[in-house]
């Protein structure tokens, strides 16, 4: 297929629409479809693809997004780096709802997921830095001209559709994670696996069940939250594109290399 884009933006809950004038693609894959027709406009000169991990109408559960699907029709179209926003529960008291991480590491507890393209054959791709590290720094500084102070950590991803219990939240702590999510793997793995630079936005929505008192988590706090920051979000992940490098040469975009 000829290159349509070379960024993505794979919007979370919450965040279902990004650009405007934008022309729908549905991209077959050996996977089936993806979670949505991919759209595609012109941001800042960049091509940019938008993707909605769990469909306009927000028709997939966690453990049900068609992850290899939607990861296959970006690399069929051309794009090499995405943008990946998504909801999660803040671990510590002071990642409150309202604060935007970006994770440098991921621990995957996940149970019932297909996390790789390689079915066949012993292939095992370099994962120890799960994220692309130009993509971070870019958004670190773009978000600092933005006035938005962002932190980092470790990005627990648990298999859902329930939330934590009080138990299962402080243990993820006690190993060191700073947030919680549902959806950011086998995400990541999958766009190592076809070299892509992947860079992870995750804006708190809540702190998770274990670190405050006696209020649990709810659905409608994570989506009331999520779009209260939507405009920030939105406006912070536009800026970013355009200062993404037009050609990457970091460590993703040589994932592969000698393996096959």
């Amino acid at each position: 297929m000829t290159s349509l884009a070379d960024v993505a933006v794979i919007g979370g809950s919450g965040l279902y629409a990004l650009l405007d004038d934008a022309q729908e693609h549905m991209v077959d894959t050996p996977y089936g479809p993806p979670s949505d027709p991919i759209t595609v406009a012109t941001v800042h000169n960049r091509r940019v693809a938008f993707l909605p991990r769990h469909g306009k109408d927000h028709r997939f559960p966690p453990h049900r997004i068609p992850y290899r699907a939607n990861l296959w029709a970006l690399k069929e179209i051309g794009v090499s780096q995405v943008l990946a926003p998504c909801a999660v529960g803040g671990l510590r008291p002071e990642l409150g709802p309202g604060t935007f991480v970006v994770p440098d590491q991921l621990i995957d507890r996940t149970t019932a997921r297909t996390q790789t393209f390689y079915d066949d054959g012993a292939v095992h791709v370099n994962f120890a830095d799960p994220y692309c590290a130009t993509g971070r720094e870019v958004v670190h500084k773009t978000a600092a001209e933005h006035g938005i102070e962002t932190q980092t950590g470790t990005m627990v991803v648990v298999e859902g559709p329930r939330f934590s219990t009080r138990a299962e939240s402080r243990w993820y702590t006690s190993i060191g994670g700073a947030v919680v999510n549902m959806t950011g793997h086998p995400e990541a793995v999958l766009a190592r696996e076809l070299a892509l630079c992947y860079t992870s936005i995750a804006l708190v929505t809540d702190l998770d069940a274990g670190v405050e008192g006696e209020h649990g988590v709810t659905q409608e706090e994570v989506f009331r939250v999520f779009r209260e920051n939507t405009d920030r979000l939105r406006a912070l992940l536009l800026d970013v594109i355009p200062r993404l490098p037009e050609q990457p040469d970091d460590p993703c975009r040589h994932a592969l290399d000698g393996l096959r």
